[in-house]
């Protein structure tokens, strides 16, 4: 989490870190509607993994809750671990070590729609 905050500070983004899938959620569902641009979520988290969290976001009863992008960050590439975040409502996926041009294209593709 560390090192993506850098990067996307270097890149004039705001950042909202959470420490945990739970926090995640939490986070999001109390902030203002559309305040939040997109999600990147770690795969690996206490208390609720990425996935969990992503599903409970998507049932969020808030106006963007549905649309927002969430994007998978995990070292698992494989495609039934690319299946898994897909089915549980994320827009896109990342693999770490973060490939900082990677990072910047699946950004700027979700935030098109």
């Amino acid at each position: 989490m560390e090192i993506i905050t850098e990067i996307l500070h270097m890149h004039k983004c705001n950042v909202l870190q959470a420490f945990n899938g739970k926090e995640a959620l939490d986070i999001f569902n109390n902030s203002d509607d559309f305040y939040i641009d997109a999600i990147l979520m770690d795969m690996h988290m206490p208390i609720m993994d990425g996935c969990e969290a992503t599903v409970e976001i998507r049932k969020l009863d808030k106006k963007d809750a549905k649309t927002i992008p969430i994007i998978a960050v995990t070292a698992n590439a494989f495609a039934e671990d690319i299946n898994r975040t897909t089915k549980s409502g994320m827009n896109g996926h990342i693999s770490k070590p973060i490939d900082v041009d990677a990072l910047c294209k699946i950004l700027e593709e979700c935030l098109k729609k």
